[in-house]
C-alpha cells in the first residue's frame, strides 16, 4: 500500500513538474512575445509579426549579407548598405516599427524626440540590454553599469577626462602624431609621394596615443592588446547573433576556449600596466601625467569599493573604444577630404594661418573653426556608433507609446544624422558649413546630432577623441595633401563601429 502510494506521489510530482516546465517553455517562446507583440500592435505600431525561435535573425543577416557583398557609389547614401535590415523597417514601416531577435521584440526609434527622451530618461526603467556572459568579454566596463553602481564609478572616473587634465596630455599626443608624420615623409620617399591604407595607420596612431597618453606604456605593449581585443570581437559579435541558452559558456567548445583565452591574456597584460603604475606612483609618480594613473588616484582617494578587476575591465573598454573612435573619425576625414578637395584647401588654409608650421598646441587647435567643422560633419554622416541598444526592464511610457518590460529599443543615429526634416533636403551632402554656428544651430532642432550619445551617459572620452583627431588632421594637414586611390572601393560597414570593409587606400603628397 505505502509503495503504492509513492509510486502515485512521485507520479504526480513528476506530472505537475512537466506541466510547469511546459508551461515555462510555452510562456517564453509563445505566450510572452505574442502578448508584447499584441500590446505593442494595439498602438497603431507596425512591424514584422513573431517567429517563433529565430524572429527575424535570418532576414537580418541574409540582408546584411547581401548589402556587405557590394560597394556603393561615392555619392550614394550610405545607410542602406550599413543597416539595410532597418533601413528598409523604417521605409516600409515608418520610424517607429517593430522587429524581433530571437524571443525578443525590437522597438526601432528612428525619431529624433524619441531618441532624446530615451537618452535622457532618468527613470530607471530603461537600461543597458542584457548580454550572455560571452557578449561580456569584451568588457564589463562603465558602460555596461547601472544603477548607484554606474554613478558611482561615472563620478569616479569623470575627473580623469576633465578638459584641464586634457593639456597635460598634450605633449603624448604631439609626439605621437610627430612619429605619424615623419612615417609619413619616410615612406614617400625622393619622389613625395606613396600609396598608403590610412585606415591601418590610423589605428598604430590611436593605439600609439592611448598607450602613452591613458596609459603610460609602450606602443609595444598595447599592440598586443589591440591585437587580441580584434580577435575577441569576431567571437564576442558571433556570440551576440547567436542564440544563447543558459550555462552554454561552460561548454568547453572549441569558440569558447578561445574566448577565454583570449580575455585572460588580455587581462595578464593589463594587469601587469596597472602593476608598474602602481609601483611607480609608490616610488613618487603623482599618477597625474595619464588616465590610468588618474584613475588609480582617484580611486585611492576614494571611499569606493572599485577593484583591480573592475580597473582592468575600464582599461579593456578604453583600450578598444578609444582606438576605435579615433581611428575611425580620421579615416573617414581623409576620405571626405580626398573627395571634397575644396574643404581639404580650406582646412589647410587655416591651420596654415593660426599654426604656420609649428606644432599645434591646446590653444590654437581651439581657435581651428574650419577643421571643428569638418569633423562635427563627418561626424555626422559617418558617426562611430551608428546604432544603440537600450532595454525597458520595466513597462514605461515614451511620448504617448507605453511599452511593455522586456523590449528592446533601437536608436538610429545613422538614420537621425539623415533625416532630411531636421537636415534639409541635402541632408546627404557634405556640408561642413552647417555647423558655422555651432552644434545647437546646425539642425533644425539641437538634438538631431549624437556621434557620442546623449544624456548622463554620453562618451566620457569625447574630449579625449575630438582632440587627438584635430592636432592629428592638423599634422597632417601641414606637411600633405591627399586624394583617393583609384583602388579605394567605397564600402562603409559596422563591425561594433562605422569602419570601411576594404581600407581606406589614399594617395599622399608631400607639400
Amino acid at each position: 500500500m505505502e509503495d503504492f502510494i509513492c509510486r502515485g506521489f512521485l507520479s504526480s510530482s513528476l506530472l505537475l513538474l512537466s506541466l510547469y516546465v511546459v508551461f515555462r517553455v510555452a510562456h517564453r517562446f509563445w505566450l510572452k512575445p505574442r502578448s508584447q507583440e499584441k500590446r505593442l500592435r494595439k498602438q497603431g505600431i507596425r512591424g514584422t509579426s513573431y517567429k517563433i525561435l529565430n524572429g527575424d535573425m535570418k532576414e537580418f543577416a541574409r540582408s546584411s549579407k547581401e548589402a556587405m557583398s557590394r560597394p556603393i557609389a561615392l555619392d550614394q547614401q550610405i545607410s542602406p548598405r550599413v543597416l539595410p535590415f532597418f533601413y528598409k523597417m523604417v521605409q516600409t514601416y515608418g520610424k517607429v516599427s517593430l522587429s524581433w531577435m530571437g524571443t525578443r521584440p525590437r522597438l526601432l526609434l528612428a525619431d529624433p524626440e524619441l531618441v532624446r527622451l530615451v537618452l535622457t530618461d532618468t527613470s530607471g526603467h530603461i537600461v543597458k540590454p542584457p548580454q550572455n556572459a560571452l557578449v561580456d568579454l569584451l568588457q564589463l566596463g562603465v558602460s555596461t553599469l547601472e544603477g548607484d553602481k554606474w554613478a558611482k564609478r561615472r563620478r569616479l572616473m569623470t575627473p580623469a577626462f576633465h578638459a584641464e587634465r586634457l593639456k597635460g596630455m598634450i605633449p603624448a599626443f604631439s609626439a605621437c602624431c610627430c612619429d605619424l608624420v615623419q612615417r609619413w615623409t619616410k615612406l614617400a620617399g625622393p619622389q613625395g609621394s606613396c600609396e598608403m591604407d590610412v585606415s591601418r595607420e590610423f589605428h598604430i596612431l590611436a593605439s600609439d596615443v592611448i598607450a602613452r597618453a591613458a596609459f603610460g606604456s609602450s606602443y609595444e605593449e598595447g599592440k598586443k592588446i589591440f591585437d587580441l581585443q580584434k580577435d575577441q570581437v569576431i567571437l564576442v559579435l558571433e556570440a551576440f547573433y547567436s542564440i544563447y541558452f543558459p550555462g552554454l559558456r561552460f561548454i568547453p567548445t572549441k569558440k569558447n576556449k578561445k574566448r577565454y583565452g583570449i580575455d585572460k591574456e588580455i587581462k595578464a597584460a593589463l594587469r601587469n600596466i596597472i602593476h608598474k603604475k602602481e609601483q611607480a606612483m609608490q616610488n613618487g609618480d603623482l599618477g597625474d601625467a595619464d588616465l590610468l594613473g588618474l584613475l588609480l588616484k582617484c580611486r585611492d582617494e576614494s571611499d569606493n569599493d572599485m577593484t583591480i578587476e573592475d580597473v582592468i575591465e575600464e582599461c579593456k573598454l578604453f583600450y578598444f573604444a578609444g582606438q576605435e573612435t579615433t581611428a575611425n573619425l580620421l579615416t573617414w576625414t581623409l576620405i571626405v577630404l580626398s573627395m571634397h578637395p575644396d574643404w581639404q584647401e580650406k582646412a589647410r588654409e587655416e591651420v596654415l594661418q593660426i599654426c604656420g608650421k609649428r606644432t599645434a598646441d591646446i590653444d590654437s587647435i581651439k581657435q581651428l573653426k574650419i577643421v571643428s567643422m569638418i569633423l562635427n560633419e563627418v561626424l555626422r554622416l559617418y558617426p562611430p556608433v551608428t546604432l544603440l541598444h537600450r532595454h525597458t526592464l520595466k513597462e514605461t511610457s515614451i511620448r504617448g507609446i507605453a511599452i511593455p518590460a522586456g523590449v528592446d529599443l533601437l536608436l538610429p543615429f545613422l538614420f537621425v544624422h539623415y533625416d532630411p526634416e531636421y537636415w534639409g533636403d541635402n541632408a546627404e551632402e557634405f556640408k561642413p558649413e552647417r555647423f558655422s554656428e555651432g552644434i545647437s544651430r546646425a539642425s533644425k532642432d539641437e538634438i538631431a546630432f549624437y556621434p557620442f550619445g546623449w544624456g548622463p551617459r554620453f562618451c566620457l572620452g569625447q574630449n579625449f577623441a575630438l582632440t587627438e583627431a584635430k592636432m592629428a588632421l592638423t599634422m597632417i594637414l601641414q606637411n600633405f595633401w591627399f586624394e583617393l586611390s583609384p583602388s579605394y572601393t567605397h564600402a562603409p560597414c559596422t563591425v561594433i563601429t562605422l569602419q570601411p570593409q576594404h581600407g581606406a587606400p589614399v594617395i599622399l603628397h608631400q607639400l
